[in-house]
């Protein structure tokens, strides 16, 4: 059975940091890139960050370049998110992605996380 299960959402104050985690199984995980996305209230989801599964190179959307960090572990089977220097503007849920080529996507039921003084 297909499984990705987030973790380490929460509160933060503006300029915190976060880290989330996604633990994968079911599936063969190296060779599917993985990906975070987003869904703030009354928007729709948005792809933040992905890693490939060739290389483990990283791509950002421009709004968290600089501030997250994706990074993956294949013996674990786990993808992490970094992000410092937190905004209000990232409040959202946070969902983890597993994508392949001619495959069905993946997905995570979501991690909530939310930035406010």
């Amino acid at each position: 059975q297909v499984q990705l299960v987030e973790s380490g959402g929460g509160l933060v104050q503006p300029g915190g940091s976060l880290r989330l985690s996604c633990v994968a199984s079911g599936f063969t995980f190296s060779s599917y890139a993985m990906r975070w996305y987003r869904q703030a209230p009354g928007k729709e989801r948005e792809l933040v960050a992905g890693i490939t599964s060739a290389d483990g190179s990283a791509d950002y959307v421009d709004s968290v370049k600089d501030r997250f960090t994706i990074s993956r572990d294949n013996a674990k089977k786990t993808v992490a998110l970094q992000m410092n220097s937190l905004k209000p503007e990232d409040t959202a849920v946070y969902y983890c992605n597993a994508h392949r080529s001619s495959f069905r996507d993946h997905w995570g039921r979501g991690t909530q996380v939310t930035v406010s003084s």
